[in-house]
């Protein structure tokens, strides 16, 4: 499977536990939706993300990727300190610009 660029980087920033690199996969007004909470910028980006990895130690494994002009959706086995793990989940992207703009995470 072919994966942009930019999201291989942001497998291998959180496999690797790497909240700094996460972040950079995103452009300065990025928004994040997960678990019913709305993060705004690379700063509240990479707060959410480390947060994450220390609660939750998820490892993603590419399952599936389909993309639509800038849209963009990455299935992945998500693995990690928490129930029901593994389990599979959808990452929504739209890419601008090589960087990532909206990223909504849902089973």
């Amino acid at each position: 499977m072919t994966l942009p660029k930019v999201i291989t980087n942001l497998i291998n920033a959180q496999n690797s536990f790497d909240s700094i690199a996460y972040a950079d996969c995103f452009s300065e007004t990025a928004v994040v939706f997960d678990e019913g909470k709305t993060h705004n910028g690379k700063p509240e980006i990479q707060q959410w993300i480390d947060k994450a990895n220390k609660k939750y130690m998820t490892v993603m494994k590419p399952l599936e990727y389909t993309e639509n002009g800038t849209a963009s959706i990455l299935s992945a086995e998500c693995s990690g300190i928490f129930p029901g793990s593994p389990i599979a989940l959808k990452f929504h992207f739209k890419i601008v610009d090589g960087l990532i703009r909206y990223l909504k995470v849902t089973e």
